[in-house]
């Protein structure tokens, strides 16, 4: 009897289990990262992506990347670069795939449910890379192969990585005892959660604040574009009949430029200047304070004197004293310009009879007024001639004449939302380079600023070449009806810049992973998507796609004129309130005591010892400064401004030999677009120029000599 119910048991407890593995093997089924991609070009099957797949998909990613780690461990071969530095970089690709569709998409289209994965997958994503690099198995094969070191045959790329390699693990804590790797641990683990609520809060606050017009009047000074938009918007939060401003700056700087109410100008600024600093259940300063004190430790833990120290040592800048030196260079001409700049804007106000004193939500009215006056020159005016659809044609006609690529607009192909398009991208000679998703439009579902990203990025694993995917972001304003969509000046150079970073991305040729695209220094980065803002300004160029988008008519030599006779104006402003938010970072991130500061206190001390005037506001507060708290850019907001030294001086080259000149192009194609991470940056930018970089293109393109 006992022996036919153990029986029983058995063949029950093994239905059960046949049953589980069924359920697993569904699941597994119905996951589409746990199969190819059936879709043109492998590009993600966005349509049957859901929210429950993520999870799943990230656990089974870090699964799989543990055990093809193991593998390499337990490989009884002696250790070499192949079968150790390169088998670890070509683990992870599921991985890899998940996390570049989940990660764009809670930037580009995000929800609650996705916050909330995003909430539970960090932490757990934290530990997995401290996992990695704390694995003192793993860290003794690379040290084995890092410590042959002449003797091992290598080319460039090859010895890059291998010097990358053992210096991330040792920068990840490889060196530290048993009890220090724990603290390590807990320190990564709370600043990944701290990094996400700092992002969710920035969001919540950016669409938690809305300026209401129900009184028409209330719209003087607006340009009809300006009000027809504003009237979209009020439509799409039900409130039809009314007018809605928000803190995104598509909507919000309009306003500033034009709105001749003043007391509104600032209720709008204010709520701006003031996201996550206001106390609520989004506030961001605790978080914030917290995110310095522990960078401050983890730092002291591997060694470094500061955060900015840990940081700077993989940048071209190499030490924080190099940052400041070179902020301070250009700082004091700035100032200077911005003291008079706001002099002038004062007088005009005095002149108007206007009885105030110029204030932050005064600037970029009076600035507007003052261009028209000196330059009888008005965004609305410039606009007119940037219609998106030429615009593109314009940045997509440019890359053809410098590199011979097309683009050729994919309609057939899974895209994550309406607003979205695609293009193939191919040679010259008509082979496959790659696919890019443009989205250019603000939304509640979408995080602010513009970017680009990859959901692949070009490698050559294991003898095949992985054609990149890459995509491009802006937050233009949305069409309204019918309306073609019309972007003001500063939007054409944001999307001349993110381009940039497009070609970087998309031009890689790379073998290892990596190394591949933008996988270069945060102060080198910049180069090859702010070079590309310099054709902007050339009124050469800009004949070749500007048409007014009614009249089909070239923008005129009147205003290409204007445009080149304002291009110094208000550049006071523009120098002084990027490099502000610079000196911010900086001072955040050379601390050296991990006492958490008072964030208010800390940034006024700040801004009070370079001098900054209070009518202009850093660019970034504290509480709102997503790239330095929930992005790459700790102690390397002042990379924009260094890669500017870089880009100036690489484009004197197209100004000596031709704007399109074949030839340069394909120098830096080949010497900095191609090259990715794969050689030390200077070296890079010495073999497209044939010399160290020089400041004074910079200073003479700002106005600052």
């Amino acid at each position: 009897m006992k022996k036919c119910m153990v029986m029983i048991l058995l063949l029950c407890l093994s239905f059960l289990l046949a049953a589980c593995n069924s359920m697993e093997n569904q699941e597994a089924a119905a996951n589409p990262f746990f199969e190819e991609y059936d879709t043109p070009f492998n590009v993600p099957p966005f349509e049957k992506i859901s929210e429950e797949h993520y999870l799943p998909a990230f656990k089974t990613g870090m699964e799989r990347q543990k055990e093809e780690i193991q593998a390499i461990i337990d490989n009884s071969e002696e250790p070499t670069f192949e079968n150790t530095v390169v088998a670890l970089d070509n683990t992870g690709i599921l991985l890899e795939e998940v996390a570049s569709v989940f990660f764009n998409l809670t930037s580009s289209d995000t929800n609650e449910e996705m916050q909330e994965i995003n909430r539970e997958v960090s932490p757990l994503l934290a530990a997995h890379g401290d996992d990695i690099s704390l694995n003192p198995d793993l860290f003794a094969r690379i040290k084995a192969v890092y410590d042959q070191g002449d003797s091992l045959v290598l080319n460039t790329s090859q010895a890059k990585l291998l010097e990358d390699t053992y210096k991330s693990f040792v920068r990840g804590g490889a060196l530290l005892d048993e009890s220090e790797k724990e603290q390590f641990r807990k320190i990564n683990e709370e600043l990944s959660l701290l990094s996400v609520k700092f992002g969710d809060n920035l969001l919540a606050e950016t669409n938690g604040f809305k300026l209401v017009i129900e009184d028409e009047a209330d719209l003087d000074g607006l340009p009809e574009s300006v009000i027809s938009a504003a009237a979209e918007t009020a439509k799409g939060m039900e409130m039809e009949g009314k007018w809605v401003f928000t803190p995104h700056r598509s909507s919000m700087y309009p306003f500033l430029n034009y709105s001749t109410r003043r007391d509104l100008r600032e209720k709008l600024l204010k709520a701006y200047l003031n996201r996550g600093d206001n106390d609520n259940e989004h506030d961001n300063k605790e978080i914030l304070a917290r995110m310095a004190a522990l960078r401050v430790e983890r730092a002291g833990l591997l060694g470094y004197d500061t955060h900015s120290d840990y940081v700077l040592e993989k940048c071209m800048a190499e030490s924080p004293q190099a940052v400041y030196d070179f902020l301070d260079q250009l700082w004091t001409p700035g100032l200077k310009m911005a003291e008079k700049e706001a002099a002038d804007l004062q007088a005009m106000i005095d002149r108007e009879g206007g009885n105030f004193k110029l204030e932050p939500w005064d600037w970029r009215y009076y600035t507007e007024k003052l261009r028209k006056e000196r330059y009888d020159l008005d965004e609305e005016t410039i606009s007119s001639y940037f219609e998106l659809e030429n615009t593109v044609e314009g940045l997509f006609g440019l890359a053809d004449r410098l590199y011979g690529i097309t683009f050729t607009r994919i309609e057939d192909i899974p895209v994550y939302h309406e607003d979205v398009r695609a293009w193939e991208v191919k040679e010259e000679d008509g082979s496959h380079i790659g696919i890019l998703y443009q989205d250019f439009f603000a939304r509640p579902s979408k995080q602010g600023g513009a970017w680009m990203s990859s959901y692949r990025k070009q490698s050559r694993r294991f003898g095949e070449n992985i054609p990149p995917v890459i995509t491009m972001n802006l937050n233009a304003a949305p069409p309204v009806g019918d309306a073609p969509v019309l972007l003001t000046y500063e939007n054409v150079l944001t999307l001349f810049h993110e381009f940039g970073h497009t070609l970087h991305g998309l031009l890689s040729d790379c073998q290892y992973y990596s190394q591949s695209g933008t996988s270069v220094p945060r102060d080198f980065v910049e180069l090859p998507s702010q070079i590309m803002e310099n054709w902007v300004h050339q009124p050469e160029f800009l004949k070749t796609f500007a048409r007014h988008y009614e009249t089909g008519e070239p923008i005129p030599d009147e205003i290409l004129e204007k445009l080149e006779a304002s291009s110094l104006f208000n550049q006071g402003f523009a120098t002084v309130e990027y490099l502000a938010a610079s000196y911010l970072d900086m001072d955040w991130h050379t601390l050296t005591d991990p006492e958490e500061k008072s964030v208010n206190q800390f940034e006024d001390a700040s801004m009070e010892k370079i001098g900054l005037i209070p009518e202009i506001p850093p660019r970034y507060r504290s509480t709102y400064f997503s790239h330095i708290f929930d992005g790459g850019y700790s102690s390397g907001y002042y990379s924009y401004i260094w890669a500017e030294v870089l880009d100036s001086d690489a484009f004197e080259a197209f100004k000596e030999k031709g704007l399109y000149d074949r030839v340069t192009a394909q120098s830096f194609r080949d010497n900095i677009l191609a090259k990715g991470g794969s050689v030390d940056a200077m070296e890079l930018f010495r073999d497209f120029r044939g010399r160290d970089p020089e400041v004074e293109p910079l200073l003479k393109k700002r106005g600052l000599m």
